[in-house]
């Protein structure tokens, strides 16, 4: 059986979402300085993409997916832990220089963790294909919920206690399947985590817009976060209906 992937994670920054100022103006006018956050968000989110494809080329050498296979388990455990750890101290940097440099190891260290899944999907005969269309859908969805925040101007902050409760469920099931691995239950979990990345993915946009997310450290990680999960729950369902095999 092919090993699926649930890496659910999120960042300690949802923290500050609960606890920003409330808003001097009224919540459908946009923050003074959203756009320059917005623009250094968006900055370091593209060049973090350069570390994670390192990451990734690394796992490769390093042969990560024979650590995978041999403990199906505990590998995605100590994936999960790691990643957790790091964005720890990411939060902790995110108001000095050090912060993107934390911020960057940690985008490579998540290119790392892709190694599993990218490799499964290597095994297929379009898996190539399959990995570009995910990385395609994935900017496309992207998009989309950045065009959304952007022209509506709309506060989506009342999602957020909906998300935190989805997140936690989905977490517990990805968890809970890491033992049963039931293939059905990977599909479902997949298909739920890229909608509830997806209006993550939203939420998030929206908070920088609204001036509720100031750091943009902190706002790059949540992007990428949701961006992360987004790729891998699609390149899932991807190769569970549109799978090649030799």
């Amino acid at each position: 059986m092919d090993p699926k992937f649930e890496p659910v994670m999120n960042s300690d920054a949802r923290s500050s979402s609960w606890q920003r100022p409330a808003p001097a103006a009224p919540v459908d006018v946009v923050a003074p300085d959203s756009h320059r956050v917005l623009r250094n968000v968006y900055w370091l989110l593209a060049l973090s993409l350069l570390p994670t494809i390192a990451g990734a080329l690394v796992g490769t050498q390093l042969n990560f997916f024979g650590l995978f296979r041999a403990y199906p388990v505990a590998t995605p455990l100590l994936m999960f832990g790691a990643m957790m750890a790091v964005m720890f101290v990411v939060q902790r940097l995110r108001n000095s220089g050090w912060g993107v440099v934390a911020l960057l190891g940690f985008t490579f260290l998540a290119g790392v963790f892709l190694t599993p899944i990218l490799t499964v999907a290597a095994g297929f005969r379009n898996g190539g294909q399959l990995i570009g269309l995910a990385g395609g859908m994935t900017a496309g969805v992207f998009f989309v919920m950045a065009a959304v925040a952007t022209v509506t101007k709309k506060d989506f902050s009342f999602l957020g206690n909906f998300l935190f409760i989805g997140l936690i469920l989905l977490v517990i099931a990805s968890l809970a399947n890491l033992f049963f691995q039931v293939p059905m239950a990977s599909v479902a979990i997949s298909a739920v985590a890229v909608l509830l990345f997806s209006a993550y993915l939203l939420y998030d946009l929206s908070n920088i817009i609204h001036g509720g997310e100031t750091n943009y450290i902190s706002a790059t990680l949540n992007l990428y976060l949701n961006l992360y999960n987004i790729f891998v729950s699609l390149l899932n369902l991807l190769m569970a209906f549109s799978g090649q095999r030799d």
